[in-house]
């Protein structure tokens, strides 16, 4: 096994990390169980702790007032939730929301600060998942603009999939609209045309995907810029 790489390691991030340096880490790393829909930061506060997520991922959404807010990032174990910290900021810009419950390694800002200045290979994957992670807000803001809503919420269906590595995932109507930035009677019309072509299921707040190839098919492309875009820089 290559010395950079931790079979055993969930968080690709920290996996993609020398042996040495995550020895480094590990001490500072407190596993910790986030629940669905818990709020791990609210805009304009000060950021206390970043997280590695491991089989959970967390929407970063932008508030335009106290009752309209949109998805503009999505998180799972490909990154670091709190990444300000390591561009020098203290204070999250979004709100950051656990979408799907699941397990993660929280650090103190404090000793990831001090982590980050001494690991030359902690400093270069962050900067990598920043520029992952700019492409993928530039394109959902361009989807948003673009795209119908039906095309929308296939890719986004996709990229929790991607995340939680199952074609099952809880998520409500009601939150979806939230993620998409659309109504809910939208939401209720794209997922029943997805449903009728046989492409999911949803039931009880569970939607399981039934047909990977045609959900990909019926997503826009901003689906496939952005997938390609990390299986590029990771080659």
């Amino acid at each position: 096994m290559p010395a950079s790489r931790h079979a055993l390691v969930p968080n690709r991030l920290l996996a993609a990390l020398p042996r040495k340096d995550y020895r480094e880490l590990l001490p500072f790393l407190e596993p910790v169980t986030l629940a669905f829909q818990e709020v791990l930061y609210e805009p304009r506060t000060r950021i206390r702790h970043v997280y590695f997520p491991k089989d959970c991922f967390v929407s970063m959404l932008t508030t335009v007032d106290t009752d309209r807010a949109a998805e503009v990032g999505l998180v799972g174990s490909e990154g670091m939730i709190g990444l300000p910290v390591a561009l020098g900021a203290a204070i999250s810009p979004f709100r950051a929301v656990v979408q799907g419950g699941g397990t993660a390694m929280r650090m103190k800002v404090t000793d990831f600060r001090r982590d980050f200045s001494k690991s030359d290979a902690l400093r270069r994957q962050l900067l990598l998942f920043t520029h992952l992670l700019m492409i993928q807000i530039a394109q959902t803001a361009a989807c948003n603009r673009f795209h119908v809503v039906e095309k929308r919420m296939a890719r986004w269906l996709l990229m929790t999939r991607d995340r939680v590595h199952s074609n099952e995932f809880r998520i409500t109507q009601e939150f979806l609209s939230l993620m998409l930035g659309v109504r809910r009677s939208g939401i209720t019309v794209a997922a029943c045309s997805l449903h009728a072509r046989k492409l999911i299921s949803y039931r009880r707040g569970a939607v399981t995907i039934l047909n990977q190839t045609g959900l990909e098919a019926a997503a826009c492309g901003c689906y496939k810029t952005v997938k390609d875009s990390y299986t590029q820089a990771h080659a």
